[in-house]
């Protein structure tokens, strides 16, 4: 069976813990690539407070078969007691890019 893809929306505190999370992932073959967009403004309600925070955008390629693993590995990582980890499945038109994606993903 040929794998499904999806691209993984999350966020960090900071670009060294972002740094940290991509890193993990792509290590352990759990994602094939995360990029990592600094600067971002998130304006949110925690525990009854409005916060307006920075924070850092990762986004990693995997495959979903890869998807509970990969949430796993980044609560254990992340910082926040909620992490925003949100899984978008893709559908393809570059067929040699998600070849690249599952020859990367070792799971």
């Amino acid at each position: 069976m040929a794998d499904e893809y999806s691209l993984v929306y999350m966020t960090a505190g900071s670009k060294e813990e972002a740094e940290a999370v991509a890193d993990a992932l792509v290590e352990e073959s759990l994602a094939a690539c995360v990029n990592i967009i600094d600067g971002m403004m998130s304006v949110y309600r925690w525990q009854g407070e409005l916060h307006h925070d920075e924070e850092v955008v990762l986004i990693a390629k995997t495959t979903e078969r890869c998807l509970e693993a990969l949430t796993d590995r980044v609560k254990v990582l992340h910082s926040y007691d909620c992490p925003c980890i949100v899984a978008v499945h893709l559908e393809g038109r570059n067929p040699a890019f998600f070849e690249w994606i599952s020859r990367q993903i070792n799971f």
